[in-house]
């Protein structure tokens, strides 16, 4: 599927003058639609931390459809199954090689789905770790060791990987950290005020550095 000149010219007259998160819904059965307090209440803490003007309700994009253009970032998140039809694929590799940006949060169990997915947008890229160094781990917030620990699942230390395009990163993905987890309502996992703060901080980076470069 070729990518039409259309695509292109919603993307550079809505994207670039857009300050908007939508969530990711794919195919394959995985819970794309997990954490349902977590975007909402990230918009939240950006809007009264980081002077980002955002809907608090955020809308939900298919991987496939143009809509996703009219968004700097899209949020996916889920437990299972991953699917990126040919259509996905292309509109996908489309969006995030023009400006847009994709952060994936392993809830866990994403894992092994969503990098044999990610591998069909970008067959010859692939997921590195992100040093420490990097702006997105210095915004407004500073994070010296990378993405934050939120929750534990295997025992393994917390890493963020990105997909890099052209020396730009396109793709972050916060890996046996579970950013996401400590973005949703206190009740929800009942996780402490400074572990919720920490999700929360990082979140709110990761909008910062989208919204800024």
């Amino acid at each position: 599927m070729k990518i039409n000149i259309l695509f292109v010219l919603v993307f550079l007259n809505s994207v670039f003058y857009a300050q908007e998160v939508a969530i990711l819904k794919y195919d394959g059965g995985g819970d794309w639609y997990a954490n349902p307090t977590a975007v909402p209440n990230l918009i939240k803490f950006c809007n009264e931390n980081i002077n980002t003007k955002m809907n608090e309700k955020p809308t939900t994009v298919e991987a496939s459809s143009i809509d996703i253009f009219n968004y700097p970032i899209v949020f996916m998140t889920g437990h299972g199954n991953v699917y990126f039809d040919e259509t996905a694929v292309e509109n996908l590799k489309s969006y995030l090689t023009t400006g847009g940006f994709l952060h994936i949060s392993d809830n866990y169990g994403l894992d092994t789905y969503v990098r044999k997915e990610i591998k069909k947008v970008f067959p010859n890229l692939e997921f590195q770790e992100i040093p420490y160094n990097h702006p997105i781990y210095h915004q407004t917030f500073d994070f010296e060791k990378g993405v934050p620990k939120i929750h534990e699942h295997e025992k393994n230390a917390p890493q963020g990987f990105g997909i890099f395009y052209k020396g730009e990163l396109v793709c972050f993905y916060d890996y046996e950290s579970d950013l996401s987890d400590g973005w949703e309502n206190e009740a929800v996992h009942n996780d402490p005020k400074e572990v919720r703060e920490k999700a929360l901080k990082m979140g709110a980076n990761i909008i910062e550095y989208v919204f800024t470069n």
